[in-house]
C-alpha cells in the first residue's frame, strides 16, 4: 500500500501487487549489488554525526551535486533511539538500529532485513526547521481529514430518507445503497496539514498514516495483523455515532544522563486516541461526551497495544513513529542548546534553498469513505 497525490491535490490508495515475492527478490538482489559495504551490513548502533553529515552535503553541493543515496537514507538508520553530545568535538550525533536498504513497490526505503523503513534524510531536515537553532517556538504539528460542513447536511438529510426496516431478501442491496448514498453525500474531505509544509514527505506520510488508520477502523482495508476494529466490535446503536480518530507520542519515557549530553528515547512513541462527535445544525462537528464509546475504545486501544506489530507489518506506522522521534530530538537538541553549544549554525541543514524538502504536491482532499454491515437485524453504517 501507499498513497498518490496528483496535481490537484486528491489523495489515492495506490497497492502493489507482489504475493510470489519475485520483485522483492529482484530489488534485495540489485540492492546487495549496490551498497557501500561500510552501510549494507545490519547492526544495532550506527552513529550519524549531523555536523558531518552537513560538511559532506556543502561539499556535493559545491560540486553541482546531489545528496547521495546514504545521505538521504541517513546511512539506513532504521529508527532514532539516541541523541549524543561530544563537547570535545563540538559535535551533534543522532544514533541507532541500521541496515542496509532497498526501495520497496511503492518506492518506500525499506531495510534488507527487517523491512521496516529507514529514516530520510528530507524528514530529517523538517524536524530540524520545526525546532531551528536559538528558537522559543513549540509548532503543534499534524494533519487532519475533515468532512465538509455541507457534506455533513447532506448526510443528515440522507440519513432521513433510509427507512427504519429492510425486508431480508432485500438486505445485501440495501447496504450497499445505504453505503454509497453516505459517500456520495459527503464528498470530498478536506486534508490540512499544520506546523510544517504540506508538500513535504513528511506530511504525506502524517496523511497516508491517519487515513489508512481510519480505513482499518472502519473495515475498509484489511488490519496487517489479528487486532480490533471499530466496525467489527460495534454492538450498538449507540456506539455508531461518529468518531474522531488520532495519533499523539506515546513514550515509556525519555531518558536523559546528568550533564545532558545524552538522551534515549523510551518506548514505542505512538498512541491512537478518541472522542465521540455529534453534527450540529449548521454541519459543524461538535464534542459529543467525556468518554468515547466502548467500541472506539475498543480499536483504539488494540492499535495502541498492538503498535508495535502493526508497523512491523505495515512499513507507514513504522513511518510515523520515525517522524515523531525525529521531531521529539530535534526538540531536545534546541531545548539543550547544543547549536549553541558548539558555534554550529546548521545554516545549510536549514536552508530550504540549498536543500529542498516542498517537492512535492500537497494533499487537499480525499474521498470520504463509508461502510455498511449487518449485524443481526441490525444495519451498522
Amino acid at each position: 500500500f501507499g498513497v498518490a497525490i496528483d496535481a490537484a491535490g486528491v489523495i489515492n490508495i495506490k497497492t502493489v501487487d507482489d504475493r510470489s515475492g519475485r520483485l522483492r527478490r529482484e530489488r534485495l538482489a540489485a540492492a546487495k549489488a549496490a551498497l557501500p559495504a561500510d552501510v549494507a551490513a545490519r547492526t544495532d548502533l550506527r552513529k550519524v554525526s549531523l555536523n558531518r553529515l552537513e560538511t559532506a552535503l556543502k561539499q556535493r553541493l559545491a560540486a553541482g551535486q546531489l545528496p547521495d543515496a546514504t545521505m538521504r537514507n541517513l546511512a539506513g538508520l532504521e529508527r532514532l533511539q539516541y541523541v549524543f553530545f561530544y563537547p570535545e568535538r563540538n559535535e551533534i550525533v543522532i544514533a541507532g538500529p541500521a541496515d542496509g536498504w532497498l526501495a520497496d513497490a511503492v518506492g518506500r526505503s525499506v531495510t534488507l532485513t527487517s523491512g521496516r523503513p529507514v529514516l530520510q534524510l528530507a524528514d530529517l531536515l523538517v524536524a530540524l526547521r520545526a525546532y531551528p537553532p536559538g528558537g522559543r517556538q513549540q509548532p503543534f504539528i499534524g494533519c487532519t481529514i475533515d468532512p465538509s460542513p455541507d457534506g455533513l447536511v447532506r448526510l443528515r438529510q440522507f440519513q432521513k430518507s433510509v427507512p427504519r426496516s429492510i425486508p431480508q431478501r432485500q438486505r445485501p442491496q440495501a447496504a450497499a445503497q445505504i453505503a454509497a448514498g453516505l459517500r456520495n453525500s459527503l464528498g470530498m474531505a478536506q486534508v490540512r496539514v499544520f506546523g510544517i509544509s504540506p508538500k513535504t514527505h513528511f506530511a504525506r506520510v502524517l496523511v497516508e498514516a491517519d487515513y489508512r488508520m481510519k480505513l482499518i477502523g472502519t473495515g475498509l482495508e484489511p488490519p496487517p495483523i489479528r487486532m480490533v476494529t471499530f466496525l467489527g466490535a460495534l454492538r450498538t446503536a449507540h456506539e455508531s455515532t461518529l468518531q474522531r480518530w488520532w495519533f499523539t507520542p506515546n513514550y515509556d519515557c525519555i531518558k536523559a544522563s546528568d550533564d545532558r549530553l545524552a538522551m534515549e528515547l523510551v518506548g514505542q512513541g505512538v498512541r491512537l486516541q478518541a472522542e465521540d462527535k455529534v453534527i450540529g445544525p449548521d454541519g459543524r462537528l461538535l464534542h459529543a461526551g467525556a468518554k468515547p464509546n466502548r467500541a472506539s475504545e475498543l480499536f483504539t486501544t488494540s492499535f495502541t497495544a498492538k503498535y508495535p506489530q502493526l508497523a512491523a507489518a505495515s512499513p507507514v506506522y513504522a513511518q510515523l513513529r520515525n517522524l515523531i522521534d525525529l521531531l521529539v530530538a530535534a526538540a531536545f537538541i534546541q531545548q539543550q542548546d547544543y547549536y549553541g553549544t558548539a558555534g554550529w549554525s546548521a545554516a545549510t541543514l536549514l536552508d530550504e534553498r540549498a536543500l529542498a524538502t516542498q517537492t512535492g504536491p500537497a494533499p487537499k482532499q480525499v474521498p470520504c469513505v463509508a461502510n455498511s454491515v449487518w449485524k443481526g437485524s441490525r444495519l451498522f453504517a
